[in-house]
């Protein structure tokens, strides 16, 4: 053996892979069903590796686990076990509101105790817990000596994926943060993805990349090192490493949805299970509805959000908005633009907003409670042009103003280029960086838990993404976190055809988005045209998914179309149940929702840019009972592009369980349907 030879030799023998080597397998985890199985593995060196696989099959190869810390030897070998515990839970919880009422939590969790020996025995747990539709891990860090402050320069988690596959996914840490197209591509091709990331192997499987539970911790984005193999990358830290936490913690939830189709990752509910219970009780001052109001139009250019001749949210025009709500059945109404600080270029600065005093020409008092007067609320609005500093300034006061005046939800806003977020220092100085990096996480918690104290519910805008912690706090209704309706407006560029079918499969597994639909007019900035039919504008009210809905077309375009705009009117916000019934990744989705108020079911249905006929037996409707099928489908020759985008048939059929309808869905269409029981 020559010299280079043996220090290769030894290189591998120091890094843990050594040639040949088989890795001992330290304990093997099932899903209830049996149906998924981890294996935890302690390779030559100390190192610890993963594996999954799903009926039999590797799913995911052998994949690193552990972390490179800032103030101490890294923590990826040296492992030896000291201890393992298995358990199973299953339990049914009830959401206070979301896409369906009771929820099963049931899993097998793997816990293993690793110690470090040659560092003072040094200590790491991992935490497994296997469900039928997937896999959550995660780290946990005790007190002790050996650590008593922990740096984590990025971490080492890998998911390997063992067979060929296709991806849908968006790049993370470039300027427009979430709000960028979904594409596809094979998977050695993604570059670096934001989560969650939705891939289909060749076999059909599809399995969804994501975090649960994402408290005071960098957001994970995942990086393609070679072939196939993903691995963590933590959002970076302004200031040295990205996470840094004293005592003991744990790390949020990586997650792994699995199922045999894209309906069942979004049937799913692993990412909510795997958050903490509800910690504010009592939350039934939260309020699923639906609102209208000040934001299209400044959208369209024809009122500004800064005050002068055409500044949008003044009294008066507010005031016409209140009443159009009152006569239509909508909660609420949303005004931006009505505090000072809109005026000269406050994206990215923020440096002059006040969450207190208003515009000379907008009395907020006045009509929060000639809103009040008429069984409307008005909707707060906070834009901080990510001023988090600034913000944090005044949070409390603007909170207690809100209160005051019976405004109970917030729309937050946080408009910047990605790491262009203004954050406060320890030192009093303010310093730029990343809204997903730990002290975003921070921020945007607080921002939820310190409105909580005062009974509002946050909508937040230009967010981090959603990991589940609605569950735990429930006030935290709804985000953006994905392209909205608002690209449609400036067409620059405009919502691609496929836009919403690819977030239902992607963006949607996360939690509910503020999307804003109902754009009846189908018409941007200057009557440039949008990529949709009028129903499929419908059926985005069921397809996507939010507790708080904003119509947000003008009050003109809802008067000038009353039958579609009637289906805007009865579809509820609030589910007992959800089944998802057709669906393919960027094709064509088709969702059942049942109303948790009523007996009505509503359904939507939306394709990409290709016209589909889909059956649809309505076999969950309840057996022996008859419905009033109110139907809003695409006309015959609707397309949505040419003027026929407008062409809809509205009609009624009456329809039992045994019944099968025929979707016909233009090219860019959509159909949107209310099933109401027969009484007697």
């Amino acid at each position: 053996m020559t010299g280079c030879a043996r220090w290769l030799v030894a290189a591998c023998v120091l890094l843990g892979v050594h040639a040949g080597a088989a890795a001992e397998v330290l304990a093997t985890v099932a899903s209830p069903n049996r149906a998924i199985s981890v294996a935890v593995q302690l390779g030559d060196g100390g190192r610890i590796t993963y594996t999954v696989q799903r009926n039999g099959k590797p799913l995911i190869a052998a994949s690193r686990l552990g972390f490179l810390l800032a103030n101490a030897p890294q923590m990826d070998n040296g492992f030896t076990l000291a201890s393992q515990a298995m358990s199973e839970h299953d339990d049914t919880w009830e959401q206070p509101w979301g896409e369906r009422r009771y929820v099963r939590n049931h899993y097998q969790e793997l816990r293993l105790e690793l110690v470090q020996k040659a560092l003072d025995n040094r200590r790491m747990a991992l935490v497994f817990r296997v469900f039928d539709d997937g896999v959550g891990f995660r780290y946990e860090f005790p007190e002790q000596q050996q650590l008593p402050e922990t740096r984590i320069s990025d971490e080492l988690t890998e998911f390997v994926v063992a067979p060929p596959a296709y991806a849908w996914w968006q790049q993370a840490g470039e300027q427009a943060a979430l709000e960028y197209a979904i594409k596809k591509s094979p998977l050695s091709e993604v570059g670096m993805a934001n989560t969650p990331l939705t891939i289909r192997t060749k076999d059909g499987t599809h399995i969804a990349f994501h975090e649960a539970a994402l408290v005071d911790y960098a957001s994970m984005w995942l990086r393609k090192v070679e072939g196939q193999k993903l691995r963590a990358h933590l959002t970076p830290s302004a200031f040295g490493p990205a996470v840094q936490r004293r005592g003991a913690f744990t790390t949020p939830w990586r997650t792994m949805q699995i199922a045999d189709n894209a309906a069942g990752l979004y049937m799913s509910d692993l990412v909510l299970n795997l958050n903490e219970p509800n910690k504010l009780g009592d939350v039934s001052w939260v309020h699923p509805s639906k609102f209208i109001g000040v934001w299209w139009e400044m959208h369209l250019e024809h009122s500004t959000w800064g005050s002068g001749a055409k500044h949008g949210a003044t009294t008066a025009n507010t005031k016409r908005y209140i009443d159009f709500a009152a006569r239509n059945g909508f909660r609420g109404v949303l005004v931006e633009g009505w505090n000072l600080g809109w005026d000269g270029n406050w994206s990215g600065s923020g440096s002059a907003f006040s969450f207190t005093q208003a515009y000379p020409d907008f009395d907020l008092a006045g009509l929060s409670a000639y809103a009040q007067q008429q069984g409307v609320r008005l909707i707060g609005h906070h834009e901080t042009g990510g001023n988090i500093a600034r913000y944090e300034e005044q949070m409390d006061a603007g909170y207690q103003l809100y209160a005051k005046l019976g405004v109970d939800s917030i729309k937050s806003g946080y408009v910047a280029d990605a790491g262009a977020a203004l954050f406060p220092g320890a030192d009093g100085a303010v310093h730029f960086g990343y809204t997903d990096s730990q002290e975003g996480a921070r921020h945007y918690l607080k921002a939820v838990t310190e409105a909580a104290r005062y009974k509002l519910a946050i909508d937040t805008h230009e967010p981090i993404k959603d990991t589940g912690l609605r569950r735990t706090y429930p006030n935290w209704v709804s985000r953006e976190g994905a392209r909205g309706m608002e690209y449609n407006a400036w067409g620059a560029p405009i919502n691609s055809v496929d836009h919403e079918v690819n977030l239902v499969f992607t963006r949607m597994l996360s939690g509910p988005m503020d999307y804003t639909p109902g754009i009846l007019s189908l018409e941007g900035v200057k009557g440039r045209p949008i990529n949709s039919t009028q129903a499929k504008q419908l059926a985005s009210f069921v397809l996507i998914y939010s507790p708080i809905v904003m119509a947000a077309d003008l009050i003109e375009n809802y008067e000038k179309y009353p039958g579609p705009f009637k289906f805007i009117k009865d579809v509820p916000t609030d589910w007992a149940d959800t089944r998802v019934l057709h669906g393919e990744l960027g094709e064509y989705a088709t969702i059942a929702r049942k109303d948790r108020r009523s007996d009505d079911w509503y359904i939507g249905s939306v394709t990409d840019g290709n016209a589909r006929t889909l059956s649809l037996p309505l076999t969950f409707l309840d057996p022996g009972k008859r419905y009033v099928a109110e139907i809003y489908r695409d006309g015959d020759h609707a397309d949505y592009r040419t003027i026929r985008r407008f062409d809809i048939v509205i009609e009624k059929k009456t329809v039992t369980s045994k019944s099968v309808l025929q979707l016909k869905l233009a090219p860019g269409g959509g159909q949107a349907i209310r099933l109401s029981p027969v009484a007697g």
